[in-house]
């Protein structure tokens, strides 16, 4: 299948780059398979276009604030440092300096990548400093970083107080104070993503409790977001492309709900591409049931894909020739979600990690 058949026009103000004030005041486009038929409404209407005994399932990792802005020392240039996964102690890592105490190793993705070679150091100041030195280098720009802190502040406490949000570079400005709230489900519990899984976003308390009145039940799984969610496809052919992997857990509890709800022919809405994948990935490797516990998955769907777990899919619109477009094609047939994307543009639904959202039924 070729890469361009999910490419389309998409006008750059479409790309919301800001929030709207209030979460329920998103756009939903709904998008029925069976009558191959679309209708414009708004997030508040979710409740009425579910069901009662439908299970919706939600990826409730938390972004943490990955990027980290700093300097080189010693010339002390400016250096920018997103944190794509962490990879573990300096144990498991092939080159360290001569630095004791504890510290942790990640794989990041570093600005300038010509300057900072295996034993370049560097420094993230703030609230916390952050001392870092580059052990190794990876492929496309990628290396693992070694940081530390020096006045007995955790790690993690560190980058969460310097840290900034890693918005999605579609995004053209710098991430503000209202983007660490905003740019989080208000069910985030799970500390571990550099995105967030943005069909969330839309989520109040408020829908909530009404879908809990319509009788529609909810559980969390958790898929920690990593790059994969930006890696752009840079091949001619879909089935050539490839996604990084993403630590996932699933909870016995979820597994027990998403499992009865399969046996009793209730339907399972995934919230998220994140979420599909998670569950689809299990799924496909347990004969079509969701088994409890922590792995990594690299699941890529597209068109022809055979989905065994989810009856309907609440996602955002995504870019143009996108992995996560060709997913939201498998689900819901190229012709009809080309048809809904087309529509889309021509209403000025707005795209993206802070755009309007579509449901899939």
């Amino acid at each position: 299948m070729d890469v361009r058949e999910f490419d389309f026009n998409l006008p750059p103000e479409l790309v919301a780059q800001e929030p709207i004030a209030d979460r329920l005041a998103a756009r939903l486009l709904s998008v029925n398979r069976e009558h191959q038929s679309l209708t414009h409404t708004h997030v508040t209407a979710l409740p009425d276009l579910l069901r009662a005994g439908d299970l919706i399932v939600v990826n409730n990792t938390r972004v943490f604030p990955a990027r980290l802005l700093g300097r080189r020392v010693p010339s002390g240039g400016a250096v920018e440092c997103l944190l794509v996964r962490k990879v573990s102690d300096t144990s498991e890592v092939s080159e360290v300096s001569e630095y004791s105490g504890t510290s942790f190793c990640y794989e990041a993705l570093m600005h300038p990548g010509q300057k900072l070679h295996p034993g370049a150091r560097v420094v993230f100041d703030g609230l916390h400093t952050i001392h870092g030195e580059v052990v190794e280098q990876k492929f496309f720009g990628r290396r693992i970083i070694r940081l530390w802190t020096e006045d007995g502040t955790t790690l993690d406490a560190a980058i969460d107080a310097i840290g900034h949000v890693p918005l999605p570079p579609y995004i053209k400005r710098a991430d503000r104070t209202g983007d660490h709230e905003r740019y989080q489900t208000v069910y985030a519990r799970e500390r571990g993503s550099i995105a967030a899984p943005t069909a969330g976003l839309h989520f109040t308390p408020t829908l909530i409790a009404a879908l809990n009145d319509r009788g529609v039940a909810m559980t969390e799984i958790t898929l920690h977001v990593g790059y994969g969610t930006f890696q752009p496809v840079r091949v001619d052919r879909v089935e050539d492309h490839t996604i990084e992997a993403e630590h996932y857990e699933i909870t016995d509890v979820a597994a027990d709900a998403i499992n009865r709800a399969l046996t009793d022919g209730r339907r399972v809405i995934a919230v998220g591409t994140t979420t599909t994948r998670t569950l689809e990935a299990v799924a496909q490797a347990n004969d079509g049931r969701i088994v409890a516990g922590r792995g990594t998955t690299a699941l890529f769907i597209y068109p022809g894909f055979r989905f065994r777990v989810i009856g309907g899919l609440l996602t955002n619109f995504h870019m143009p020739k996108s992995s996560l477009l060709m997913l939201v094609a498998a689900f819901g047939g190229h012709a009809l979600i080309k048809s809904a994307y087309d529509a889309a543009v021509a209403q000025r639904y707005r795209f993206y990690s802070y755009g309007d959202a579509m449901l899939i039924l």
